[in-house]
């Protein structure tokens, strides 16, 4: 959890990706055109190539359900009482999110990204 989205956060995040990709493999990472995303100021790592989806077009970003999911299910109509709550509820819902493997697969499948299989 990061408190705002912006050019720094976006190179943790890149840096993060990274890390994680096996040695001698690359990552396209998809993104849509957030003023962060593509700025000139990121350093993007060698092993990772970053595609941008076309404006305006959220149906074609599956991380877009993910977020509404989180919302709907862990997220909405509740009251924080400061800063930390909201950090914790965040936190809480991606753990919680992220020990449901099936759900995220789900969320995130895009018929037209799978002709064929």
């Amino acid at each position: 959890m990061l408190p705002w989205a912006n050019t720094q956060a976006m190179q943790l995040h890149l840096d993060e990706i990274s890390k994680a990709v096996a040695r001698k493999a690359h990552a396209a990472v998809f993104m849509d055109r957030a003023g962060w995303h593509t700025t000139g100021k990121l350093k993007v790592p060698e092993n990772i190539t970053i595609l941008l989806l076309p404006s305006r077009s959220p149906e074609l970003n599956p991380v877009e359900n993910i977020w509404q999911y989180l919302r709907a299910n862990w997220l909405s109509n509740r009251v924080f009482e400061d800063y930390d709550a909201i950090l914790d509820a965040g936190c809480e819902a991606w753990n919680r999110l992220i020990a449901q493997p099936e759900t995220i697969k789900s969320i995130g499948m895009r018929k037209w990204a799978h002709m064929g299989q």
